[in-house]
């Protein structure tokens, strides 16, 4: 009696080989991907600094309204009573900054957002808005307008 070894041609499985290619095929794809995903959760997150500011500018002329003057005192706006920045969070954790400045004995305040912790590294920098309503940004990337930004 003989006995049979199964020919190589009918094994089944992986090779080693074919396992690494797919691994460094993943890899890349990973590669790509993340960035490009982190990128959109920061885009996301402006969201968050831009309703912050416009409803810090909207208590502000709420109390000018009243006062005659705005301020710069965040308890005086409805916001706990705390010293500025008002953290900007979601998730619980915070991504922004909220500050504001009186200037000319309260005439004219300046409230700006600033990116902290994984957000700081956004391509819109820190949101700003004045008593008029401008919106503007500081610290723009080479590739970004305040337009695109707000």
């Amino acid at each position: 009696m003989m006995i049979r070894r199964p020919h190589a041609a009918t094994a089944t499985g992986f090779s080693l080989v074919e396992l690494l290619i797919v691994l460094v095929i993943l890899a890349v794809i990973a590669a790509v991907a993340y960035p490009s995903y982190m990128q959109q959760v920061r885009k996301s997150r402006r969201t968050d600094a831009k309703v912050a500011l416009l409803d810090l500018a909207a208590r502000q002329q709420r109390y000018f309204s009243m006062q005659n003057r705005f301020t710069d005192a965040p308890q005086e706006l409805g916001y706990a009573p705390q010293a500025f920045p008002v953290p900007v969070s979601s998730g619980g954790q915070s991504f922004y900054d909220l500050r504001v400045v009186t200037a000319r004995a309260g005439a004219t305040f300046t409230a700006t957002a600033t990116p902290t912790g994984p957000q700081a590294a956004d391509d819109c920098g820190t949101y700003v808005i004045d008593q008029l309503g401008r919106q503007s940004n500081t610290g723009l990337a080479d590739s970004m307008t305040a337009a695109t930004c707000w």
